[in-house]
């Protein structure tokens, strides 16, 4: 490849490195965490510039986790000048499981064992010319994430061994816990405050290495994002009227809302948010059901969904005041048809028909709570209090159905107590993050990334095209955020499980707020058995497209 006087010759010890970290089997929420944390640990201990600086290099156990595992980072102090700028390279450790490579389990870790295993497999023909090209990687964790984890190894040791030709810092974080809920990094938020502190950092780009893939089918474009996608978890506790199966018209059961719900939200593109051009997913259902612990044959007294939800530039109040709407829709929708049905069947049954008395009522959980405060004052509260209290000890519970068992609560003490639905969020807030130039740091790498693809652009023969926003949940939303603190604070407030269940300092991610990007491996099926990435554009013009934005953010602006 001919590129500028910065080209790194890197594929080789990349590639090594890659093997080497896929070799570490490091699935999420298992010991595998901490393995891999300690192999990089010692790979960067063992070189000379981190046994000489010995306090640049760290592993650190997680806070607030229910898990012992641990983040790994590090610094390099240029001596090119002096500078306090300082860009951070970020990547997680942990991968998703291998229950889908059945008994070749083991061959996951393995690529070379794994590839020479798949050439007398029948494989799908793009993947088996993909196998016989010689130019791409099978195996778990090659592509998500730990060839950028690598590419990331290979810039910071490069740079231990050449300070002179920095000029600035570089900062090192191999986090772990991605896959699940973010332990990692959120933890590593205090160490990077520490450090802007103790070493008067100033974060000026962070530069994140999660893992591309084809927007579409016969998509040949490599993709770089300039900012990420939010993720919101809006969850709704529905009621009904109980009744005996016999008389089924009697009552009003709560899972038939749901249905009317979910028919009203899942994939609808009028919840998808447009921003900059780009278009998020809709919202898709990920759980839908009744709260009955047994069977009865009684109707169920409530019914509980939750569906993930995608922002570019929609706050948490804005998403659940059109979520209000839709509640407020399928409700309509269910008493409407509810009533048809029911005068059909009296005519066909020859009853008498009744007027129904239920209508829409649509509360989000904020509201839920000013009325059951007004109602009931300090009672209320005194008593909500115990009962989390109490509820936090039960481990089978998970944020979501943590959340959930307080609604449920809650609703106990509403003095009225017909059919309603009650909006909420239910899990972590991934935030949003859109880099538009706003601040110079913003526009200095902006026109870096721009640079930087002009750079390699004519040496490599797939287009590389710069986007918005991240398409996947990362470890970018805690490392810099478009939200403010009151759109985060409406967050909370709708949060039955926050402060006990779940908690985040988004505070530090908005103090620190640093411009991010995502410069990542490129490849298909990650996720799945087949993962797999390509090892030129991910060994090779990654690595160089990382370097020319770090000496382009860090080079002194009036040379």
């Amino acid at each position: 490849m001919k590129m500028d006087r910065k080209e790194l010759h890197c594929r080789n010890e990349i590639l090594s490195i890659t093997k080497k970290l896929v070799g570490v089997e490091s699935i999420v929420n298992t010991d595998g965490e901490k393995d891999m944390a300690k192999f990089i640990y010692d790979y960067l201990a063992s070189h000379p510039y981190f046994t000489a600086n010995r306090s640049q290099l760290v592993m650190e156990q997680t806070t607030k986790d229910e898990r012992e595992r641990y983040n790994v980072l590090s610094f390099v102090k240029g001596t090119k000048g002096e500078s306090d700028r300082t860009v951070v390279l970020m990547g997680h450790l942990d991968t998703v499981g291998v229950d889908d490579f059945g008994k070749q389990r083991d061959l996951a870790f393995s690529p070379d064992d794994w590839m020479d295993f798949l050439q007398n497999e029948n494989i799908p023909e793009p993947a088996q010319k993909q196998l016989e090209s010689g130019d791409w990687l099978f195996g778990r964790g090659v592509l998500d994430m730990k060839s950028g984890l690598a590419s990331n190894m290979y810039l910071l040791t490069y740079y231990a061994e050449h300070p002179e030709l920095l000029e600035g810092n570089l900062v090192f974080i191999a986090e772990c816990d991605e896959e699940d809920s973010s332990h990692g990094i959120l933890s590593a938020l205090q160490t990077l405050k520490n450090w802007k502190k103790e070493h008067a950092f100033k974060y000026v780009a962070a530069i994140n290495s999660d893992f591309v893939a084809p927007a579409y089918e016969g998509d040949e474009n490599r993709y770089v994002y300039k900012g990420t996608v939010g993720k919101l978890l809006p969850s709704f506790f529905i009621t009904g009227e109980e009744t005996h199966v016999g008389s089924a018209f009697d009552g009003l059961d709560p899972n038939f809302i749901a249905a009317e719900l979910t028919k009203q939200i899942n994939y609808n593109p009028d919840l998808s948010d447009t921003a900059l051009g780009e278009t998020t997913m809709p919202p898709v259902s990920l759980k839908q059901t009744d709260l009955k612990p047994s069977y009865t044959v009684q109707t169920a007294l409530s019914a509980y969904v939750y569906y993930n939800f995608f922002v570019h530039s929609w706050s948490p109040e804005k998403v659940l005041d059109l979520l209000k709407e839709q509640a407020t829709l399928a409700f309509t929708n269910a008493l409407t048809s509810f009533e048809e049905r029911y005068q059909k069947y009296c005519r066909m049954s020859g009853q008498a028909t009744r007027s129904l008395p239920w209508k829409p009522r649509v509360y989000t959980y904020s509201e839920m709570q000013e009325m059951l405060t007004k109602a009931h004052g300090e009672q209320y509260e005194n008593h909500m209090k115990e009962f989390k209290e109490e509820l936090v000890q039960d481990e089978t519970l998970d944020t979501r159905m943590f959340a959930a068992r307080v609604v449920e609560e809650s609703w106990k003490f509403m003095p009225d107590k017909s059919p309603a639905i009650i909006v909420f969020y239910s899990s972590l807030y991934s935030p949003r993050v859109a880099l538009i130039g706003d601040t110079e740091d913003e526009q200095r790498l902006l026109q870096a990334l721009d640079n930087a693809i002009n750079a390699v652009q004519p040496d490599y023969d797939h287009p590389i095209i710069a986007k918005n926003f991240f398409p996947h949940i990362s470890d970018m939303s805690f490392i810099a955020m478009s939200d403010n603190m009151d759109d985060i604070e409406y967050m909370v407030e709708n949060t039955p499980s926050w402060g006990k269940k779940l908690h985040v300092a988004y505070e530090d991610v908005h103090e620190l707020n640093i411009p991010v990007i995502n410069i990542g491996p490129y490849g298909i099926d990650g996720h799945k058995k087949l993962e797999r990435m390509e090892m030129t554009y991910s060994l090779e013009i990654v690595p160089n497209l990382t370097n020319h934005i770090i000496q382009d953010i860090l080079t002194n602006m009036h040379e």
